[in-house]
C-alpha cells in the first residue's frame, strides 16, 4: 500500500462528483443551521447559541444534531 496521497487529478469523474456533492451538502447543512440560529430567538434554542454555532462546524454531525436536538 502506497503512503503517497492521492491528488485531485488521480480521482475518477465519479469520485470527483461524490466529493463535490458531499461538500455542497455539508456547506448547505451548515449554512442552514447558522441562518436558523441567527434568526431563532434564544428562548427557542436548547442550550447556548454559541455552542451550537461551534457544533455546526463538525462535519455533518453538528448541523444534524442542531436540527434534531437544538431547536425547541
Amino acid at each position: 500500500m502506497s503512503t503517497e496521497k492521492k491528488k485531485w487529478r488521480d480521482f475518477s469523474t465519479v469520485e470527483r462528483s461524490v466529493v463535490i456533492a458531499a461538500s455542497a451538502l455539508e456547506l448547505g447543512l451548515q449554512g442552514a443551521a447558522l441562518v436558523d440560529l441567527y434568526r431563532r430567538p434564544t428562548s427557542d434554542v436548547r442550550g447556548r447559541k454559541g455552542w451550537w454555532v461551534a457544533a455546526s462546524f463538525v462535519n455533518f454531525v453538528g448541523p444534524l444534531a442542531y436540527f434534531a436536538l437544538g431547536r425547541r
